[in-house]
């Protein structure tokens, strides 16, 4: 009992520490009226944007999900994840500069200036059902069968299982709709930067007990006992069995991630808020260097569990993760750790409630009523969170019932509208001509054709298909649709970016330097988590040096003639402007 009113009273303590120094900061801001509750005045920096962007993208869901997925099979499923890298590259080089350009507040606004009214209201109908339906209450479940596991709510209270992890969610949901409905984009963007940090300190806190625990207290021969017995357990090229194909990463995923990370509005509002492109671009690529550390906190432990579980296996991959928590954590440690697994699920429920509220105010009440005031607007925010909270909320413990894993579950719904998304961007951003008819045929027909091969004829199953594969081939056909297509259906005018008016536009002068060393990391990552690298029985294999030696002597040499070049650049605008004088 007084370890459990310990555990109870730390827990208590860190999360109303969360909430009381975010209050403070966002306070202090001073932000007002629209522009402020759903933008954050255009005033976030790096750090925030990207501790932001990370709680809204690593919540529960990936603690658990990964983890579970790594108990099953592998770490193949870490390219999810890892590969993201590449994406925020892209975002930082390339979309983002347009976007902050165009001064847009949503990403459907963009595709309004490029195609039609139209347009943007269906994009923005597909996120925001895609956000209540899935996003939102498989954060809220996985947060709650994970707080069960560690404190046995359902053996504390006597309850049924399906009423305790119901319970749990409307507990959880509850408060991190708070967030979202009375402190805005900067309020969401403060509270996932601090419990950002604690979910690093949490995270890395597991493996290093796990590992102890499995050697007996050595964490070095637990360690070995990972590296000796099932080393193909530690590979993340996988194999067609696996849950993600290594040849996925060159298909399907890649326009997966590119949705998610430059197209995505929970993702993309944050670097739109940013104060200048400098800051933007620092946030976003830092956001990249930490997608980076996700095998070690999101998928290692899984791979432990699998060794520490050897005689007891789990009933369920979902439980890999809670029930490391529940088994390694000292009591002391474990109220702080709970507050900070609360603290993820809230920053991940909040930031896509923010979202969602957004884009109802400007895609869908603005449009209708162009001269709303502020007032209207935050109004409107605010009670579309409520809503989307109350329907999410509802839909959460239904999850329980999803029999293969919620992670593995949460992917294949997502393709009903990333691809027709990504597809219909790139097409507006890299063809000036296509008009609108083009890309509403393209969104619609892709749920018809989507549902109709993953959930009716069951393709992925039935031929061997994977549904990864599957969104390459529908992303490589919806570009050809429409290229088929934009003749009959051009634009009267070519496309010409609209530009306004914005924050400081200059680059970020590591930008460049900073994505080579992402894609040296990411190699890096692959080689070591591989046949070539310690997932063999032999051990690292002779030509793992070699190719270590290999990207670590080109990357620097790239990094360096690159800043060289952008230096020469700024240098050869600054003598020809004063030349002008």
């Amino acid at each position: 009992m007084e370890t459990d009113l310990f555990t109870l009273a730390s827990f208590i303590f860190f999360t109303a520490l969360v909430g009381i120094v975010s209050y403070r900061i966002t306070h202090r801001a001073k932000d007002t009226g629209a522009q402020g509750y759903f933008m954050a005045s255009g005033g976030l920096s790096g750090w925030f944007i990207a501790g932001s962007m990370m709680l809204t993208n690593l919540s529960v869901e990936q603690l658990v999900g990964l983890n579970g997925d790594a108990y099953a099979h592998n770490l193949s499923a870490m390219a999810w994840e890892c590969t993201a890298a590449l994406s925020t590259i892209a975002l930082a080089l390339f979309f983002l500069p347009r976007y902050l350009r165009g001064g847009f507040t949503t990403l459907p606004q963009f595709l309004e200036e490029r195609y039609d009214a139209g347009t943007r209201r269906i994009v923005s109908a597909l996120f925001i059902i895609g956000y209540t339906l899935v996003v939102n209450p498989s954060g809220l479940y996985l947060g709650a069968i994970t707080f069960n596991q560690i404190f046995g709510v359902d053996k504390l209270f006597g309850l049924s299982y399906p009423a305790t992890i119901t319970v749990l969610v409307v507990a959880s949901g509850a408060i991190g709709a708070l967030y979202a409905v009375f402190g805005g984009l900067r309020g969401v963007a403060v509270s996932d930067t601090i419990n950002g940090i604690g979910l690093l300190i949490a995270g890395l806190l597991i493996p290093v007990l796990g590992l102890a625990a499995l050697g007996h207290g050595d964490m070095y021969s637990g360690l070995r006992e990972i590296l000796d017995h099932a080393p193909e357990k530690l590979n993340a090229i996988g194999g067609k069995r696996d849950s993600v194909p290594f040849g996925t990463l060159f298909t399907g995923m890649i326009f997966a991630n590119l949705f998610y990370w430059c197209t995505n509005q929970s993702i993309v509002q944050r670097t739109l808020a940013a104060k200048s492109l400098a800051e933007g671009q620092k946030g976003v690529l830092i956001s990249g260097l930490l997608k980076l550390l996700v095998p070690l906190i999101m998928l290692v432990p899984g791979v432990i569990a699998y060794h520490l579980y050897a005689d007891r296996a789990l009933s369920r991959p979902d439980l890999t993760y809670p029930t490391l928590v529940a088994t390694l954590l000292p009591f002391w440690a474990k109220g702080f750790f709970v507050a900070v697994l609360f603290g993820t699920v809230m920053s991940h429920f909040n930031a896509v409630l923010n979202s969602t509220a957004t884009l109802v105010a400007y895609d869908f009440y603005k449009p209708f009523r162009p001269y709303a005031a502020d007032d209207d607007l935050i109004r409107v925010g605010k009670r579309v969170s409520v809503v989307i909270a109350v329907l999410s909320l509802l839909i959460a413990p239904l999850l329980i019932y999803a029999p293969d894993g919620i992670y593995a579950v949460m992917r294949r719904f997502t393709g009903f509208f990333n691809i027709p998304i990504i597809a219909v961007v790139l097409m507006g951003m890299f063809d000036r001509t296509v008009g609108a008819r083009p890309a509403k045929i393209v969104l619609v027909l892709h749920v018809v054709i989507y549902t109709l091969l993953v959930f009716v004829l069951n393709v992925d199953t039935r031929f061997g298909l994977h549904f990864i594969h599957l969104m390459g081939i529908l992303f490589a056909a919806e570009i050809a649709l429409m290229v088929a297509l934009r003749k009959r259906f051009a634009r009267a005018v070519l496309y010409a970016p609209t530009v306004r008016e914005h924050a400081n536009e200059t680059p970020w002068r590591y930008a460049r330097s900073m994505s080579v060393l992402l894609v040296a990391l990411l190699v890096t990552v692959y080689l070591t988590f591989s046949p070539l690298g310690i997932a063999s029985s032999n051990g690292p294999s002779v030509m793992y040096p070699f190719a270590m030696a290999i990207v670590w002597t080109f990357a620097p040499i790239v990094a360096w003639t690159l800043a060289r070049r952008r230096d020469n650049a700024g240098a050869s605008v600054r003598a020809s402007g004063a030349a002008r004088h």
